[in-house]
């Protein structure tokens, strides 16, 4: 599946979560630092979070 990591298309095996998105974009330190992340409904996300094919997510 893939998903969308601030609008990087990021390539992931059905069943991996919100880290592992992103662990692949790269941005996994800025959250662990404060920053948060968000589905395109404005609706903070954690880690562990599910996510499905063409899921957007953003950090802010």
């Amino acid at each position: 599946m893939k998903v969308f990591v601030n609008s990087q298309e990021i390539p992931l095996l059905s069943g991996m979560t919100v880290k592992h998105a992103l662990v692949g974009a790269g941005l996994l330190d800025e959250v662990m630092s404060g920053k948060k992340v968000y589905d395109e409904w404005g609706n903070e996300l954690g880690l562990d979070g599910a996510l499905a094919d063409g899921s957007r997510i953003y950090v802010k």
